[in-house]
């Protein structure tokens, strides 16, 4: 029979790599926590009609991606492919968006249903920043400026670039919208494949598009800029003073889009040259109707969400991650016999409450002394504490050092942890 495997695109952490997610898990938390955000945490399955409604029915996303299946009682529901949609749903199903500010974030899990390459995995992780309740720029730059210093924190900051732009209102973006369309109906036999197809169901993707000869074409095509409404044309100056302020650098793409429906007025992507075709590893903007869109009072939005896996891969191709991630153990016990067994096991727990932050392992399953000290080197401790029927009856530990020059040195029992804060 053969053994069952990991559904294609989905895969697992595996114990030499946790020690890198925990890293730069802590780092975003820590970041949220210096901007007084607080974390939300949504489930993972939702009714499919909430991202049909918010992402937009004509987007690839809903079209192609979503992992969409029938439960038990007949009814539609998905795997979450983002989590903008789901955070508005819960923020408010709990009244939380009701004559509040919120600044929320969260973090786990999204699928989408596409072939997967470098960067690009079916289940993928996402930290995610949300804010409800603030219409102006200055919580646009907040949002983008924590970021930036987090790059900063994380050392890639010279290998990610900012691009902005703005998607104006609701009603420029629609009177854009229809002469672009006639630009494009006019030279359709010009257009590759996918934007033909995105002429009819979701034109503004066309200026995203990859292919040189649409790009190319599009050097042609209705400047947006010149539609913007006044009000968010202000916005827009206003978010780059500020920015400017700030010392975050960004280039202006008048091309950014993003792939969903809900974006307003700001939209960003941070991206980056080191990861191959998958080059954006943060992106985000406002989605001030999508509140009411949901069934919700109109309320202003704005977010981000950065993609874990590619920002990962990024410290690894940088050589970037810790040296020290790679250690797993602070303090081997080594023992000889069933007393002195019994014994260290009672010293590891005793280091654990005096030291919280050393690592010890415990030897089980028996062994000569040379087979344990053999554990302990692989286990890449620092130091191996050792006790025997000797040790054990004078109330003594060996304490030998497994990397650097120190010696070897017999410590009493109740000196031991001042012993290993010394070594550690």
């Amino acid at each position: 029979m053969a053994n069952i495997k990991a559904i294609r695109g989905m895969y697992d952490i595996l114990p030499a790599q946790t020690p890198l997610w925990q890293f730069f898990e802590a780092h975003v938390k820590q970041m949220f926590a210096q901007y007084g955000y607080q974390e939300i945490r949504m489930p993972m399955v939702e009714r499919t009609e909430l991202f049909c409604r918010s992402i937009g029915e004509a987007t690839d996303v809903v079209e192609k991606e979503m992992y969409t299946f029938a439960d038990r009682n007949d009814e539609s529901i998905t795997l979450r492919p983002e989590g903008t949609a789901s955070c508005v749903r819960a923020a408010e199903e709990h009244g939380l968006t009701y004559n509040q500010v919120q600044r929320l974030w969260y973090h786990g899990p999204m699928f989408r249903y596409e072939r997967p390459q470098k960067g690009r995995q079916r289940q993928f992780h996402q930290f995610g920043a949300e804010v409800y309740g603030l219409d102006g720029p200055d919580v646009d730059a907040e949002l983008i400026i924590m970021t930036a210093r987090l790059w900063q924190q994380l050392g890639i900051s010279d290998a990610v670039t900012l691009q902005l732009n703005t998607l104006g209102s609701s009603e420029s973006r629609a009177a854009y919208r229809q002469d672009l369309v006639a630009f494009l109906e006019q030279h359709l036999e010009q257009l590759d494949a996918d934007s033909q197809r995105r002429v009819t169901t979701n034109p503004l993707r066309v200026l995203d598009s990859k292919d040189p000869q649409t790009q190319a074409l599009l050097n042609q095509a209705p400047d947006f800029y010149s539609y913007l409404d006044d009000d968010s044309r202000a916005h827009f100056e206003r978010l780059k003073a500020l920015l400017d302020k700030a010392g975050v650098a960004y280039e202006i793409n008048p091309r950014l889009v993003r792939g969903l429906d809900y974006y307003c007025k700001t939209v960003f992507e941070w991206v980056t040259d080191r990861l191959g075709a998958q080059g954006t590893v943060c992106g985000g903007g406002r989605y001030d109707g999508l509140v009411a869109q949901l069934g919700g009072k109109p309320t202003p939005g704005v977010g981000w969400a950065m993609g874990v896996e590619r920002l990962i891969l990024m410290l690894q191709e940088m050589d970037l991650v810790p040296a020290e991630l790679a250690q797993r153990v602070d303090v081997y016990m080594v023992h000889m016999g069933d007393e002195a067994a019994a014994a260290t096991m009672l010293l590891a727990e005793q280091l654990r409450d005096q030291l919280p932050g050393v690592r010890v392992l415990w030897h089980c399953g028996g062994g000569s002394f040379k087979n344990q000290m053999k554990k302990a080197d692989k286990s890449g401790a620092t130091v191996a504490l050792i006790m025997g029927e000797d040790e054990l009856q004078a109330g003594q530990v060996q304490v030998k050092p497994l990397r650097g020059q120190s010696e070897a040195q017999t410590v009493a029992v109740d000196e031991i942890s001042a012993a290993v804060q010394m070594l550690i």
